[in-house]
């Protein structure tokens, strides 16, 4: 048996050369990307070195190494206060509320415009959809207060038509005010966050909506059986990180839709720590609730995330 020619085994060494000229190929791109991830690194991972003023009785005349070490102290405290019970039911509330209706909302929205045959139209149906994510909060509470007025569009629609003798004071009513400023955020992000979908929904092959179409399905039975199982592992990554930022409702629609008589229910985490903590200048105490916030949704995305691996659907990672 003659010896043949022994065959190269392929090296299992990473080939270095091949790394770097892969990178000298990109260096645009990563010139473009690199004043994000400074931004990303000053704003979101140096300032987690604040968090040591949590464990401590933050002064600000002395230095971070300077202050008073008291452990758990604030955490204790923040436990012990029958406000933040409140600002946490609230916030998950208005998060949860959020949450479903922005989602059913923009999935929709999405949905209609992908059905859209008249180019123009959808164009500008987009365009004018987008808009309202790019106004400022005090712009659209100004002209939710002003429509919910007791003289306001709504109310004279409604008297209009019959439906009630008298004109409702939304905006004094506390039972109404989650509703109302779940409805103004859904009016607001509902064309902005219909994006993605409607990109997911591009991607889609063309040939399952013309073998449903053969086999006689209508528009709506190709919506239902191909469009929406294309796009679900979308809807489950970007579920999942919604779902994380539950607790991260901000403060702003809150405080300026809020009034005196609807105080308790416009309470949420963050405007708790920007009154009850930096108001009074409880800098550690203000430090603790946004440890709790950020631990709450770490929490919340690994479980949300371990239940999509465990069933097979997308994921975060």
């Amino acid at each position: 048996m003659g010896l043949g020619k022994q065959k190269k085994t392929p090296s299992l060494k990473p080939n270095k050369n091949g790394f770097w000229k892969r990178l000298s190929k990109q260096k645009a791109l990563i010139l473009m990307s690199l004043p994000f991830v400074l931004w990303l690194i000053v704003f979101k991972y140096i300032p987690i070195g604040g968090w040591v003023m949590a464990f401590q009785d933050y002064k600000p005349q002395f230095g971070l190494l300077e202050q008073k070490w008291v452990g758990w102290e604030h955490f204790k405290d923040l436990f012990d206060e029958p406000m933040f019970y409140r600002a946490l039911e609230n916030t998950i509330g208005m998060g949860v509320l959020g949450l479903v209706f922005g989602t059913i909302t923009a999935i929709g929205f999405a949905l209609l415009l992908n059905e859209l045959r008249f180019i123009t139209f959808k164009k500008w149906t987009q365009t004018i959809s987008y808009l309202p994510h790019f106004v400022s909060w005090v712009i659209v509470a100004n002209i939710v207060i002003t429509m919910l007025s007791q003289d306001g569009v709504i109310n004279n629609l409604l008297m209009g038509l019959g439906i009630i003798n008298n004109p409702i004071a939304f905006m004094s009513n506390p039972d109404l005010f989650w509703g109302i400023v779940t409805a103004a955020d859904v009016w607001k992000e509902t064309g902005w966050n219909a994006i993605i979908y409607l990109a997911a929904m591009a991607g889609v092959d063309p040939q399952l909506y013309e073998a449903a179409k053969v086999d006689g399905a209508s528009r709506w039975r190709q919506m239902w059986h191909i469009t929406l199982p294309s796009i679900r592992a979308v809807i489950i990554v970007l579920l999942i990180l919604n779902i994380g930022n539950l607790i991260n409702i901000g403060f702003e629609k809150q405080m300026l839709l809020g009034n005196n008589i609807v105080a308790e229910k416009a309470l949420v985490i963050d405007l708790y720590a920007l009154d009850y903590g930096i108001g009074m200048f409880r800098y550690s105490f203000g430090t603790a609730i946004g440890i709790f916030k950020s631990v709450v949704s770490i929490i919340l995305i690994l479980i949300c995330n371990g239940f999509a691996k465990r069933i097979g659907e997308g994921r975060v990672f």
